[in-house]
């Protein structure tokens, strides 16, 4: 059974649309414009367990929104979307203890205490029993080497030590998928290098699956068999990252001339090969148009989350 299983996945957004000048201005205090925006346009995706997947895109290609779909921070316009068995916005407490998440620019700790005690707070959370949280944090503390950090407090920790606190505290509580949003976000070389051993340590010792999302390639690279490459809001490519390799290229050439609609690798194929979608930002449709609800699934209509 996939861990992620989007079909047709759409969030939408109303954005106020303000009049020129100062008559426009004035109108606008009586009555309104407003423009809806895709922000995600009619996904699919799949991931299966203990993949490691890299989605990617530009500023503004819906990446965030996918990843806070996913989550179950944001609630679809419309599609089909199970998460580990769950709807994510719909069964929230069951959700939230199945998956890890690291925002780069967000923090889950407790600013002004030790991060000992964020982490005692998050095992309280999530009902973590006593024996099994000092396990894994053990183990954490080890593989991240976080035994000198534990009694500082957050505030006083350095981006790249915090951040190696944020892996751990998001995986606390044994979750089976990891989303990472920028998590090597403003890192020297050494602590990415730590992080990414680090990640491909858990999945390859736990089985846990990861999808990442970031601007710094070469943790594309290092990571991700896999990559789904997205813009304005629909995939352009969703395959192996061997598949789009081209001879003296590298993934940012590859990338670039994807986004300028080139071929991809060796054609468009499916499977191992990847996909390639034909139209610039064209998404995987369904067979059919609108997605099926399977059984345990949640249907969202056009005009909004049911």
């Amino acid at each position: 059974m996939a861990i992620i299983e989007a079909r047709q996945l759409t969030k939408e957004f109303r954005k106020f649309k303000s009049r020129p000048g100062l008559a426009g201005a004035f109108r606008d205090l009586f009555t309104r414009r407003y423009e809806t925006v895709r922000a995600v346009d009619a996904i699919d995706l799949t991931v299966e367990p203990g993949e490691v997947v890299g989605y990617i895109g530009p500023n503004g290609a819906g990446k965030s929104t996918t990843i806070k779909m996913l989550t179950g921070i944001l609630v679809p316009t419309a599609g089909h979307l199970l998460v580990n068995g769950c709807v994510p916005h719909r069964e929230r407490e069951r959700f939230v203890r199945t998956i890890g998440v690291v925002f780069g620019q967000r923090s889950q700790l407790w600013w002004d205490i030790a991060v000992r005690e964020s982490f005692r707070l998050l095992q309280r959370i999530y009902g973590v029993p006593d024996a099994e949280y000092r396990r894994r944090l053990d183990e954490l503390a080890g593989v991240l080497e976080l035994g000198d950090l534990l009694d500082v407090p957050v505030r006083k920790l350095s981006l790249g030590q915090r951040m190696r606190c944020e892996l751990a505290a998001a995986l606390l509580h044994g979750p089976s998928l990891l989303f990472l949003d920028e998590p090597t976000i403003g890192l020297d070389v050494v602590v990415k290098l730590r992080i990414r051993d680090f990640l491909r340590e858990i999945n390859a010792r736990h089985g846990t699956t990861i999808l990442l999302t970031t601007h710094d390639l070469a943790d594309i690279e290092a990571l991700c068999p896999r990559v789904v490459i997205l813009d304005r809001g629909r995939i352009l490519y969703d395959g192996a990252l061997d598949a789009i390799r081209r001879d003296g290229q590298g993934l940012e050439e590859v990338v670039r001339a994807i986004y300028q609609g080139e071929a991809v690798g060796g054609g468009a194929g499916a499977g191992p090969g990847g996909r390639r979608v034909p139209e610039l930002g064209g998404g995987r449709a369904a067979e059919g148009g609108s997605a099926v609800e399977p059984e345990g699934g949640r249907q969202y209509g056009a005009g909004g989350a049911g």
